[in-house]
């Protein structure tokens, strides 16, 4: 099975301390975020977990605990935006996460990591064209240690609404300038583009419309085939195609306090919450209280053992 660590939270940038702590004591409660007497205990254990997908905007604090990840399958997303302080007000510099980003893909594998540009927001400060004049230095200076660059645009939810009220979508137009010119630079670096939940309009350019955190990502990180159960789609605007679920971060907890970001309500909160964290909890964020109700997991290993005989 796969386990999921950063659709809540940026658990590397936080909360390596308490993750390490996790694999060390070989399970992780997670509470329902809807039913939160409702928690969920998941063994952590290389038997049954293939591979941990990672998604951050600062991998520095898990580079020297790698060793702890060695008997898993890893993908690490990593998130590069020239945004500044306005927009981004807790990431570090960005040429020195570029150059974590190549010390962790020769740790782990250039099939085992993608770069993430997103989201593209447009506005007069953030043109189309600067966008495209940074997207060009940026992939010049990660060509080599990936081949993948996802892209997407802002989405106005209700936390974004109300976190960047300055922000607005962005339109067909710009979205396919920015595409089509992203697609070419992507090209002479190496890399494929691949939009998450914008549709298949970039695909007749060279996009990989497929989706992002998918099977297919997972099984070329792991160099064997997967058999996953047959589940509902998580859909994120009708349009995504990626292998979610089974997330064991918490929403509210992610220190970085990006504008634009779904997962927190209010920068109060996270802060918040953040001092609550107990890195020796089996929880990310609190523990166990008299009328949790604790249910394990259904886990097993997804990797497909059976050997094939190709006939041509």
């Amino acid at each position: 099975m796969i386990i999921q660590t950063g659709m809540r939270t940026d658990i590397p940038a936080f909360y390596s301390e308490w993750f390490i702590n996790r694999i060390k004591a070989g399970f992780v409660l997670v509470r329902n975020p809807y039913n939160p007497i409702q928690v969920t205990r998941y063994s952590l254990s290389p038997d049954v977990v293939d591979l941990i997908s990672f998604c951050t905007k600062n991998p520095s604090p898990m580079l020297d605990k790698m060793d702890h990840l060695a008997p898993y399958g890893q993908y690490w997303f990593v998130t590069i935006t020239p945004y500044e302080k306005d927009i981004e007000p807790n990431i570090p510099d960005k040429q020195k996460v570029m150059e974590d980003f190549k010390r962790l893909s020769d740790r782990v594998g250039v099939d085992s990591i993608g770069w993430r540009y997103d989201p593209i927001l447009v506005d007069s400060q953030h043109s189309v064209q600067w966008h495209i004049g940074k997207f060009e230095e940026m992939a010049k200076n990660l060509s080599g240690y990936t081949k993948i660059c996802v892209i997407s645009f802002i989405d106005i939810y209700k936390k974004v609404e109300k976190n960047f009220p300055q922000a607005r979508a962005v339109s067909h137009q710009d979205k396919m300038t920015i595409g089509k010119a992203f697609i070419e630079i992507a090209g002479n670096y190496g890399m494929t583009i691949r939009p998450c939940a914008e549709g298949t309009s970039l695909a007749p350019y060279g996009a990989d419309c497929s989706g992002c955190m998918t099977v297919k990502t997972y099984e070329t990180a792991l160099h064997s085939n997967l058999a996953v159960p047959k589940r509902g789609k998580n859909q994120r605007n009708g349009e995504c195609a990626c292998l979610l679920g089974t997330d064991i971060g918490a929403y509210d907890t992610c220190g970085h306090l990006c504008r634009y970001c779904y997962a927190n309500t209010d920068p109060d909160l996270v802060k918040e919450n953040m001092r609550k964290h107990d890195p020796k909890s089996p929880f990310l964020l609190g523990n166990l209280n008299p009328e949790d109700i604790i249910h394990e997991a259904d886990q097993r290993s997804w990797i497909d053992r059976q050997m094939r005989l190709d006939i041509f």
